[in-house]
This record gives structure tokens, sequence and C-alpha cells, in this order.
């Protein structure tokens, strides 16, 4: 267990027991990604090893999107002057490509990894990875960290997945089962509130309960799709 991880991730889940918020692991997402799009427009950008990962790899259409919001076009600009060559080059092909005729194939090849590769995505998958991993092995050493799951809101579908997969890897078989027992009582909880609210949602719009209250349901559509599919629609 890294101790770089050990913090953020006892303070998002403390600050999500403390003010019942969503998934606490959308949350660190959230908060990494924001760090590696602001380091990607900052001075890291200038740092010739930086630069030549990004150049290679690009970035998705989410996190294009995202820098251009940050309103730091020139640092996004510098980016492009130095990515876009590199791009021609890949889809022109070499010469050994244009003699054996092997061009078209090899720009596609190339256009599909640019496509499908992203310079923040990786960084934040690699520290993201070691942050699920510190979730499971807090949980095996520290009575206090179980504590803070048990009390927790929901995890997303994506990320209680994930976990459980992590968990799979790192803890023995009694313990595994211990972790599931917790996780899926967070979830089993929430769920069965959910389920309710949107069936009561779904009511509302009957007539012959037109006059009864809301109760907890005027949001129950967008929090079910944030636990479905995680950060969608996100509230806080």
């Amino acid at each position: 267990m890294e101790q770089i991880y050990t913090i953020p991730v006892n303070e998002a889940f403390e600050n999500c027991q403390m003010n019942g918020c969503d998934c606490p692991l959308c949350k660190l997402y959230d908060t990494l990604e924001k760090k590696e799009v602001d380091m990607s427009l900052g001075s890291s950008m200038m740092e010739p090893n930086v630069r030549i990962e990004m150049n290679e790899k690009g970035f998705c259409r989410d996190h294009f999107s995202k820098m251009l919001e940050k309103n730091n076009r020139l640092s996004l600009a510098l980016i492009l002057e130095s990515h876009l060559p590199e791009v021609k080059g890949k889809l022109n092909g070499g010469f050994f490509d244009a003699i054996f005729g092997g061009r078209a194939k090899k720009s596609y090849k190339n256009a599909d990894k640019i496509v499908n590769s992203c310079f923040i995505c990786e960084r934040i998958d690699n520290h993201f990875e070691k942050m699920i991993e510190t979730v499971v092995l807090l949980y095996d050493k520290e009575s206090g960290f179980r504590e803070k799951l048990r009390a927790q809101k929901y995890f997303c579908l994506p990320h209680y997945a994930l976990l459980l997969d992590t968990a799979g890897k790192e803890l023995d078989k009694r313990k595994y089962e211990e972790f599931y027992k917790d996780l899926s009582s967070v979830e089993n909880k929430f769920l069965e509130k959910t389920v309710g609210d949107v069936s009561w949602f779904c009511k509302k719009f009957d007539y012959r309960y037109d006059s009864e209250p809301w109760y907890d349901a005027k949001d129950a559509p967008e929090r079910a799709i944030r636990f479905l599919s995680g950060g969608v629609g996100k509230s806080k």
C-alpha cells in the first residue's frame, strides 16, 4: 500500500461520510482528473519527456473538451503545435510503406491508435488503480476505515464492480467475504430506497396520485443514473 494514496482516500471517504454525498470513488476520480488536466496545461507540458508522451498519445475527445474549458488557449495551442505534425507523419506513413504499398493499412492502424489513446486517461487510470488497491488494503488493515466504508451513501456500479475485482485479488477468502458483505450492505440499502423512489416518481404522473407529496422522488431518475453509470448528471 503506497502511503501517498492513503491521505486522499481517507479524506474522500470522510467527506462523503460527513456530507452524505455520492460515491467517494467518483469524487476521487474527479479530483484526479482536474489535477491531470491542469498539469497538462501547466508548466509540465514544457518538459521534453512529457511533451513527447503527449505528442505520441494525444487526448480523447472528453479531455480535449475539458482543456478547452480551462480557457488556456496558448498552452493548448502549443501542445497542438507539436502533436499535429506527429499525427500528420503517422497518417502519411514512412518511406518503406510507400515503396511496398502498405501506406493505407499503416495509416489506418496509426489513426486508430491515436483515436483510442489519451495522455490524461492513462495517467488517471494509473493513479486510480492504486487508489482502489489502497481502499481494499485500508479495509484489511484498519478497523476505523471499515466503519468509513460502511457509512457511505453508495458506490456507483462501475466502482462497486472494480472494488470487488480488486478485493478478490488482494484479500484472503475470509476477508474477501467480509468485504463483500459490508460493500453489498451499502449498495442494497441505497438500492432499496432508490427503487421505491423511482416507482413513486412514476406514480406521480398518474392523476390518482396528483395530490400526494413527492417525498424524496423528484430526483430519483438522476440518482438512479448516477448509481448505474457513475458521474453522469452529478448534483454535488
